[in-house]
């Protein structure tokens, strides 16, 4: 599980005294912890009938949701870097962009961009869009097989461009 392969790595990080790593996966950590907790609490609205230790196995995140938390963090990183770099702190956005190696260690392989492209010719061609104004709906239908595998950018660029053409 991802999870336990974030703690071991954690722990690994500490013990070779890897500053940078351990504290881009202890904030990991601890997005993930504060997720499990706000989990934890809507499904303690929702079934007040579950006991203490059914609530904390069903508010335990999956793969997928920590997954989420990983590309949240990549894209905060990536925001921070542009805002660093029109500051001219090329120091930290160099830190920043060693941030993001590490947390893409967690990610699934990434798909290339031809497998991307057609992919979304697929899509595309089963939904019958025709311009710009069905991005969104490709973009709905495409993005949950990609979850992960590819930046939202690059796909959302790639759909753009499809669409632009046809």
């Amino acid at each position: 599980m991802l999870k336990k392969k974030i703690e071991t790595d954690f722990k690994q990080a500490l013990k070779e005294k890897k500053q940078i790593e351990v504290s881009v996966l202890r904030m990991l950590k601890a997005d993930i912890l504060n997720k499990e907790k706000e989990k934890r609490y809507h499904l303690s609205r929702e079934k007040t009938d579950l006991s203490e230790k059914e609530l904390e196995k069903k508010s335990s995140l999956i793969n997928e949701e920590i997954l989420n938390v990983i590309l949240s963090n990549i894209k905060k990183n990536k925001e921070a870097i542009s805002g660093f770099e029109k500051g001219k702190r090329d120091d930290l956005a160099k830190k920043e962009k060693q941030e993001i190696e590490i947390l893409k260690r967690y990610l699934p392989e990434q798909i290339p961009e031809q497998e991307i492209k057609n992919m979304a010719s697929e899509v595309i061609e089963k939904m019958g869009a025709s311009d710009i104004k069905d991005m969104g709906r490709v973009m709905s239908e495409l993005m949950p097989k990609i979850k992960g595998r590819a930046e939202g950018s690059l796909v959302s660029k790639i759909v753009k461009d499809m669409l632009s053409q046809s």
